[in-house]
């Protein structure tokens, strides 16, 4: 197996720092390591430029920084004519990557969602009117802004039009080119703890730690995802990470579904437990 890691920006022929520790913990594990250039990946055509220190043929794993779906695309597509395929397919990276592509099988595990193709105010308005009155919570289909809580997250009232729609504008600016399929708006529900993370390899949950923005907050020990297993298993993608948090009535709740390659490692796993995790679902 092959684990695919970007190259610093300013050292090309070196590991990218935030990736260097896994890197390492691949190559002492016997897993052939290769970079690749992720600006390249981001452009348009660029896909064969950031693949050409790809040497080595084989199944392989991508852990490297979050790449649009059709980047994504792109690159594998890259890859197979080097003899070279991604465990998980574009296909599979999309639906994982993007709320619309996983929420329908865990929708009774997570806050009620609607969504827009696109980001203008008429869908928007209808967005708001198929979720209902009350608060809610605003993102796109990747991503949310939860560190601009007030200005670009958070809807107190969805009947508030106007109030609703600055949210949405501010959102939009931030987000900029990143600005993923449209709006989301997530119905808000009020939680009682940290995010947990979970990683799944195969429909099987291998490891469970915190969330990267609260590492030092340890999972809750009484965590149970027996009944979160099967909806889970029945999504039949390769590697994801689940994020969960307790709601206030003591219900544990799915925030935030994604594709395990550019889901983020928090510092207090070590490497070596990640590349455990990635390697126990994969197959030479």
């Amino acid at each position: 197996m092959i684990l695919l890691v970007p190259a610093d920006v300013l050292r090309p022929h070196r590991v990218d720092e935030h990736f260097a520790t896994e890197a390492d913990a691949a190559r002492a594990a016997g897993m052939d390591v290769a970079l690749v250039d992720h600006d390249a990946l981001t452009r348009p055509d660029g896909a064969e430029q950031a693949v050409r220190a790809v040497r080595t043929s084989g199944m392989a794993c991508y852990r490297g920084w979050m790449l649009r779906t059709e980047n994504y695309a792109a690159f594998a597509a890259a890859l197979r004519r080097r003899d070279v395929t991604l465990q998980t397919s574009p296909e599979q990276y999309r639906r994982a990557h993007e709320l619309p592509g996983w929420y329908s099988s865990v929708a009774e595990l997570t806050p009620r969602s609607v969504w827009t193709v696109g980001d203008d105010r008429a869908a928007f308005d209808r967005a708001r009117h198929q979720l209902g009155p009350g608060p809610a919570v605003l993102r796109d289909y990747t991503k949310s802004m939860k560190h601009y809580w007030h200005e670009a997250a958070f809807i107190p009232e969805l009947d508030d039009a106007d109030s609703a729609w600055r949210v949405a504008v501010r959102f939009r600016e931030l987000r900029g080119e990143d600005m993923t399929g449209g709006f989301v708006l997530r119905r808000f529900e009020r939680f009682a703890s940290a995010e947990v993370r979970t990683w799944w390899v195969d429909g099987h949950c291998t490891l469970i730690g915190p969330h990267p923005d609260t590492p030092e907050d340890l999972p809750a020990p009484d965590l149970d995802l027996t009944t979160v297993g099967q909806p889970i298993a029945n999504l039949r993608l390769p590697f994801i990470t689940a994020d969960f948090a307790l709601r206030a009535d003591g219900v544990w709740r799915l925030i935030e579904l994604g594709d395990g390659q550019v889901s983020d490692r928090p510092k207090n796993i070590p490497p070596e437990t990640m590349i455990t995790t990635l390697r126990s679902g994969f197959s030479d």
